[in-house]
């Protein structure tokens, strides 16, 4: 049961460095182009760049949330499964 425990564990630990690697990759890409067009949207009509400055940081807000939803998912899958009593006992913890 402890060598089935830490197999669990170790796999939620490669499965959420992966979750987040690859969100925070695609949040950093989304980023990227959203503030690449704001500021070539502000670079063509200086004008209307308080409505852009605020419409781009409300996108990024949007953005960001996304890889902090998968932040959350990683802290999930590495502490709160089923196994986390074996794991615990199993490092000692749960004397």
């Amino acid at each position: 049961m402890e060598a089935q425990a830490l197999q669990f564990f170790i796999s939620s630990a490669v499965a959420a460095g992966f979750g987040i690697a690859i969100a925070a990759f695609g949040c950093g890409i989304g980023q990227g182009l959203g503030l690449k067009s704001a500021v070539e949207g502000i670079a063509r009509n200086p004008e209307a760049s308080g409505k852009v400055t605020v419409t781009m940081l409300i996108g990024l807000a949007m953005i960001e949330s996304l890889c902090i939803y998968a932040l959350v998912v990683s802290l999930i899958l590495i502490y709160a499964h089923p196994q986390a009593t074996a794991i615990a006992a199993l490092f000692g913890a749960g004397h």
